[in-house]
């Protein structure tokens, strides 16, 4: 048996129903204990991410941190990635537009995970050498109390995001510019390199500076070519949200038997590309938001519900309007090549070029994201001096993944993503407790605006 075959059995385990269960199944307990915080909060949300961009507020003295929206830019550079672009296109070519409907409510309860996972990184970390850092293996092992499963997650992490998911991001960019403008894998992984390398030696306040100005201006590009093509096939969008809604629980009714799938399928791949695309309950994006320079644990962890709105809810659908309005569900092709497809049919020969843009976009700030995640776990596996040979390390595996067959690769990723989700599981669903605590507080001393009682 080959190593592909191997990797493929694991991940079928890793990643099967008794996992998307998990995920889900956390999402919904801790939405349910908290009452529906992103129905309840949605003005408070709302106000938290933004009502500061354009002035500063006094925040908690915070040595080392950065502002709320810089965090909340930090991670959502590492959730919009390729899942947003290649992930919905597959999950509609599997599980047919009611995948789509599945993706929204796994998202939906993903935010009361991801909302979990922000206020226990504000409640437990450390400050190394002036500089703040967390993540679930400093609340593993601070608040759950075990030292072996926070070092296994800072390992799987490392391997995962830093090493091999990179590796994934970099050929992503490597294959879109190869394939729109025709530049060699090798030429565009040596300046990727050299980009990332400008970005992540100028340490947390250089990416984080990165991070809040150039995530929305890519957020925005993608959403404006998205709105355009609807807009141009505006006749379209009713059609395309019946085939959603009634794709999620009749498929065949909803494309005319074109795709044959059934219910189960469109759940299947609807919940498992929300939660992968989103991150929610995987460890990732915690990282990010422990770092946040605010009063109250609990603001954090509402600001980073907006972050599953925007890449969820906001990004991700727009991918899967287009594809359904486009009508290129039935070309038979998935992935990559079915978004590069639906925005060529939308914008014409300028679709390619569009999409190998927001794909360098997107997979640029996620390698920048994910370098961030995997750092927070080098200092808490090595201390602070073992940084600059893990970013030779990235920078190594960034120019190395752009020239090779990734198959393997994915699979890779996939196990060792599977492997760092487990922990962070655990300690989520033995602090529920303090989670609860915390927002309870919260709401005792804080209105529905998010000011001050």
């Amino acid at each position: 048996m080959d190593i592909m075959s191997i990797l493929k059995q694991i991940n079928a385990v890793l990643w099967g129903p008794i996992m998307l269960f998990l995920l889900l199944g956390t999402g919904i307990l801790y939405t349910a204990i908290l009452r529906f915080p992103q129905i309840r909060r949605f003005k408070n949300i709302f106000k938290q991410t933004f009502g500061g961009i354009f002035k500063k507020e006094k925040t908690e003295d915070k040595e080392g941190g950065i502002s709320s929206f810089q965090a909340l830019a930090t991670a959502i550079a590492a959730q919009v990635g390729t899942g947003n672009l290649a992930g919905v296109a597959t999950a509609i070519a599997s599980g047919g537009p009611g995948a789509v409907f599945w993706m929204w409510i796994s998202a939906f309860f993903g935010m009361g995970t991801i909302f979990a996972e922000a206020v226990l990184a504000q409640t437990y970390t450390e400050n190394i050498d002036g500089e703040v850092t967390g993540g679930p293996a400093y609340y593993i092992k601070k608040g759950l109390g075990s030292k072996f499963l926070a070092g296994f997650f800072a390992i799987t992490i490392v391997i995962a995001l830093g090493f091999v998911g990179n590796m994934v991001q970099s050929n992503s960019i490597g294959e879109a510019f190869n394939s729109a403008f025709g530049i060699p894998h090798l030429y565009v992984g040596i300046i990727v390199a050299v980009l990332v390398a400008m970005i992540i030696f100028g340490g947390i306040g250089r990416i984080a500076s990165f991070a809040e100005k150039v995530v929305p201006f890519m957020a925005l590009l993608y959403i404006v070519g998205g709105l355009i093509i609807v807009l141009k096939n505006v006749d379209m969008i009713l059609p395309s949200f019946k085939m959603i809604v009634y794709g999620a629980f009749n498929p065949a009714a909803a494309t005319g038997g074109i795709i044959g799938v059934s219910v189960k399928e469109a759940f299947r791949y609807g919940i498992a590309r929300g939660l992968f695309s989103n991150e929610a309950g995987m460890g990732s994006t915690p990282h990010a938001h422990a770092v946040a320079k605010v009063k109250h644990p609990a603001q954090q962890g509402l600001v980073a519900i907006m972050g599953v709105i925007i890449d969820t809810l906001v990004i991700c659908t727009f991918t899967a309007l287009v594809v359904l309005m486009t009508g290129v569900i039935d070309t038979g092709l998935t992935g990559i090549a079915l978004t590069q497809e639906a925005f060529t049919r939308g914008f014409g020969s300028f679709g390619n070029p569009f999409i190998a843009i927001c794909l360098l976009f997107f997979s640029f700030t996620t390698i920048v994201g994910w370098y961030f995640f995997g750092e927070a776990n080098m200092k808490y596996l090595f201390g602070k001096g073992s940084l600059t040979i893990y970013r030779i390390a990235v920078l190594a595996f960034i120019v190395f993944g752009t020239t090779m067959k990734v198959p393997v690769v994915w699979e890779l990723a996939d196990m060792f993503n599977g492997l760092m989700v487990i922990p962070n599981l655990i300690a989520l669903l033995g602090m529920i407790s303090l989670v609860a605590k915390t927002f309870n507080d919260y709401e005792s001393k804080y209105d529905k605006l998010g000011n001050l009682k």
